[in-house]
């Protein structure tokens, strides 16, 4: 399917403003450009009853969270989201439109968590902060006037890989019970070995050059990126996970580890809604304000949300 028109012409203002690819400049820079462009797509405020910075004790400090709430009730269901932005990137504010979105649509409190960024904090960092904030928003639940057995964990693309892997993690506790897994195109194999890489190399955002750069400011060169913490994908198993609404975009690199992600799910029992959108690229999720398939996915997303909390 041909790009969506909408995106088109954004991608084309984008090559014609001439801005450096994010992988060439330093960090401190990528970061302002993304966040800068995030606010330019973001589309307009949704208002909600009450949003709040508040702090999560992680590992190696006070985390960043930002708490929405949609309405004065008591015991609402609660996503924990975790940004995209390939592990170097990206934050709470990048996405605060994206939660608002959720908050409302699905009726539901939203934890956003600012987790530990590369390459200033390596792997297993941001799982271990993404590990931490899950068990934190659980343990809290009632405090926060959330009901601590309809609570699920969501995040796109690095984020997405988060939710996965503390899902997993959640399954083999055994003491922390999930209700739902929201997976925007999820980074699910840090092999970048599937065909959909070499496929989607050039041209669309998310190309081999920034993934090489993310990835390199995410790990060690020792690391071994095909352990199921890095690369959810090579778990194990995968029985027993709660059920996934799973996103994934035509010209994404990512799209063929999210159907294989969506596959081993379904090999596995697990309930999974898998919806791909033919004509968007990686990133379009962020994008409300300009794309009306961000906005179709977002309150496709709402919808799985209050489908698993009703379960």
């Amino acid at each position: 399917m041909p790009l969506h028109p909408q995106l088109k012409a954004y991608l084309q203002t984008m090559e014609e403003m001439d801005i450096p690819p994010l992988e060439t400049v330093d960090v401190a820079t990528a970061r302002a450009m993304y966040e800068k462009g995030a606010a330019q797509t973001a589309g307009d405020t949704i208002a909600l009853h009450r949003v709040e910075d508040i702090s999560i004790p992680g590992p190696a400090g006070e985390l960043r969270a930002r708490l929405y709430r949609p309405g004065p009730e008591k015991q609402l269901p609660v996503l924990v989201y975790f940004h995209g932005g390939g592990f170097t990137i990206g934050s709470i504010e990048s996405h605060d439109s994206v939660c608002r979105a959720l908050s409302k649509e699905a009726h539901c409190l939203v934890v956003s968590v600012d987790y530990r960024l590369a390459p200033e904090h390596k792997y297993p960092a941001a799982v271990e902060d993404a590990w931490a904030a899950c068990c934190w928003v659980v343990n809290e639940a009632e405090k926060l006037g959330a009901d601590p057995d309809r609570v699920a964990v969501g995040g796109d693309s690095a984020g997405g890989n988060l939710a996965a892997v503390v899902c997993l993690m959640a399954r083999d506790a055994g003491d922390l019970n999930l209700a739902c897994q929201l997976l925007i195109y999820p980074g699910t194999d840090m092999s970048c070995s599937l065909p959909s890489h070499e496929t989607f190399a050039e041209g669309y955002r998310l190309t081999r050059n920034l993934i090489i750069w993310f990835y390199e400011a995410y790990f060690q060169r020792d690391d071994d990126v095909t352990e199921w913490q890095a690369s959810p994908l090579n778990a194990r198993s995968f029985a027993d996970l709660p059920p996934a609404f799973i996103l994934s975009a035509g010209y994404d690199p990512l799209q063929d580890e999210n159907k294989s992600y969506a596959y081993k799910l379904e090999g596995a029992g697990v309930a999974v809604k898998y919806s791909h959108y033919p004509d968007m690229i990686h990133g379009f999720y962020t994008m409300p304000g300009i794309l009306d398939r961000a906005r179709e996915a977002l309150s496709e997303s709402a919808a799985a949300l209050r489908e698993a909390f009703a379960r």
